[in-house]
């Protein structure tokens, strides 16, 4: 979203395998200690304001370019559904299958097949949805189909052959070649390609949190 609407930044990346997500600093910014998460230094009124949660990025980011979220209401409607049901479904849903599939010390059957099996499902309303429509809620790209690509981007991490579902292959296919989209993909970050989630100590990090209450 920041390339496609030409706005300036600075990564700065956060180290989730050495708990950096759990520092006061960053919990000030993002208090579910997840990423992603933005600072705006020109924010409403001109003051600085922490924005967490993607599909929350994604809306103050419209909002405040007025690019890729209409303001018409029933465009934004259809808009909202699909960012909704990403955040609800394609997310949580993808990232369930790539754990089990990838990350899990032992494999689980029933967990691999519940989550392949169910992201498959979604990739299929997917499909039918862009079997009419150029994009996620309609004519125009949008927020909902910024959303949604980078899981898609990981089909193949999450068991899914994009071959079976043309209609997503063409919207992924076209999605990538936006220049922007290129630019975003070529981001790399050093430090992640350094992880490695087999580690016990990383994965106590990782995967073995619990409530905290201070």
């Amino acid at each position: 979203m920041l390339e496609e609407c030409a706005l300036p930044y600075v990564v700065r990346p956060v180290d989730i395998s050495k708990g950096e997500q759990f520092g006061k600093q960053f919990l000030a910014i993002s208090p579910n200690n997840r990423i992603p998460a933005i600072v705006d230094p020109e924010g409403p009124g001109g003051r600085p304001v922490a924005v967490f949660e993607s599909g929350a990025i994604l809306q103050y980011l419209g909002r405040k370019t007025g690019k890729f979220y209409p303001r018409e209401e029933r465009a934004r409607v259809a808009v909202e559904e699909w960012l909704f049901w990403q955040m609800a479904g394609l997310g949580p849903m993808a990232g369930q299958a790539i754990h089990f599939r990838r990350y899990a010390p032992a494999p689980i059957d029933y967990a691999i097949a519940r989550y392949s099996d169910e992201v498959n499902r979604l990739f299929g309303v997917m499909n039918v949805r862009l079997a009419t429509r150029a994009f996620l809620a309609g004519r125009s790209y949008s927020i909902a189909d910024i959303a949604c690509v980078g899981w898609v981007r990981m089909a193949e991490r999450a068991g899914q052959d994009l071959a079976e579902f043309p209609n997503l292959e063409r919207w992924f296919e076209t999605i990538r070649a936006r220049p922007a989209v290129e630019r975003a993909f070529a981001i790399r970050i050093a430090a992640a390609s350094a992880v490695d989630p087999r580690d016990p100590k990383v994965r106590a990090v990782l995967f073995g949190q619990r409530a905290r209450n201070s």
